[in-house]
């Protein structure tokens, strides 16, 4: 989502204005302001240069990544709680997550929380839980992972940025939290402290949560989005907020669909990249800045087997492993050696051979090595390489 940079509404107002800090972060306006909280302790942990990744998934201000040991290491951001080791330091490098000896098979960092799913297919969050976003029945912030309630299994779980969504292996979908937009898909706005199906009944083969709308892909390949839709973000043709799930329009066979903070981006079955909603800084990829109630080809003709939308900017990569970025450009999260935004695909420089790829006001990838590499802002150690210096280019997890 994981992750995103996000907006809030006057329902956050009275809440501390530590909210408001990161959340910044992916629009490319500066995160340090007077209204900061105060900064936890800044700790610094053996680096993790010899950790082996199979994935890592950015939030706005902390990283969170899953070992091909399944283990789930952390680092960056921590007032809430969101890196799981049991503290509200803020980490340089990768930390362990506190877990009590379970063993994870994907994490999702969302705003100032995460979720994950374990080898047995449990899904645990931590961190911030307002509005329930965590799932275990509380509004209790957990400084390490608390069980997902309702005794659901889960193949995958998505962090946003109020709420949380998963799949189960059965391909039956739920959301929890926050509701304000009709983001849960239930037919109604009410926050959900546990898991509430999503409405319609579709079997769903993919699920991603974004700000405060969420898509997915059906097993017969259709995209449907969800929630808060003023700049075309459903890709619905419309600028209509939706309760349920609302087909993407064109008709077009999706292989995954991710929303970010207002626009959304996804890859057909044939490898083609289409995005739609907020086009300001670029994040569509079609050469303009014009906003797309309906999905809309990314330029260059490029073949895409992944993508990840960011706050104001979208990463990929190819079939033949090779990393692509576009949009927004301030912190260098498009990894090109610059700061220039960019409104249609640019090369990510260092010739990485990359499988995955995720973004949000930095970006993360993974080698075909199985080594992680991350760029863009690192304001709070978010890119994992012992430093909080900004990285125009891939630096690789650790610091080595």
């Amino acid at each position: 989502m994981p992750a995103i940079s996000y907006s809030f509404t006057s329902r956050l107002i009275p809440v501390l204005a530590a909210l408001l800090v990161v959340a910044t972060a992916g629009c490319g306006e500066d995160p340090q302001s007077p209204t900061d909280p105060p900064e936890p302790t800044m700790a610094v942990v053996p680096a993790a240069g010899a950790l082996s990744w199979v994935q890592v998934s950015p939030g706005p201000g902390h990283t969170c990544g899953v070992t091909t040991t399944d283990q789930l290491y952390c680092w960056g951001y921590n007032y809430f709680g969101q890196l799981g080791d049991g503290t509200t330091s803020n980490r340089l490098t990768p930390v362990r997550v506190q877990a009590g000896g379970l063993r994870f098979r994907r994490v999702s960092a969302g705003n100032y929380h995460t979720c994950a799913v374990t080898s047995d297919n449990r899904a645990y969050c931590w961190g911030l839980n307002l509005w329930g976003r965590l799932g275990d029945g509380t509004t209790t912030r957990r400084l390490t992972p608390a069980v997902v309630s309702g005794g659901l299994r889960f193949r995958l779980v998505r962090a946003g940025a109020d709420h949380s969504c998963g799949v189960t292996p059965e391909n039956r979908a739920y959301c929890w939290g926050s509701n304000q937009f009709g983001q849960l898909g239930d037919g109604t706005e009410t926050e959900r402290l546990t898991p509430a199906p999503i409405a319609t009944g579709l079997p769903f083969r993919h699920l991603s949560a974004g700000s405060n709308h969420t898509c997915g892909v059906t097993t017969s390949d259709r995209g449907y989005c969800w929630g808060y839709n003023p700049f075309g973000q459903l890709g619905d043709g419309t600028a209509i907020k939706r309760l349920t799930p609302t087909a993407v329009a064109g008709g077009l066979q999706f292989d995954q669909v991710n929303p970010g903070s207002n626009h959304t981006c996804g890859v057909t079955t044939d490898d083609r990249a289409y995005c739609w909603g907020d086009n300001y800084s670029g994040a569509l990829g079609d050469g303009t800045t014009e906003r797309r109630l309906s999905p809309v080809a990314v330029a260059g003709g490029l073949r895409l087997s992944g993508v990840s939308t960011g706050g104001a900017h979208t990463c990929a990569v190819s079939p033949s492993d090779r990393a692509y970025c576009w949009g927004n450009n301030f912190y260098g999260q498009l990894g090109d050696g610059t700061t220039t935004r960019r409104l249609t695909p640019v090369a990510v420089v260092g010739g990485f051979p990359f499988q995955l790829i995720n973004g949000s006001g930095h970006t993360c990838a993974v080698t075909t090595s199985n080594r992680a590499y991350c760029w863009g802002n690192n304001i709070y150690g978010q890119l994992g390489d012992g430093t909080t210096q900004r990285r125009l280019r891939p630096r690789r997890v650790g610091g080595s």
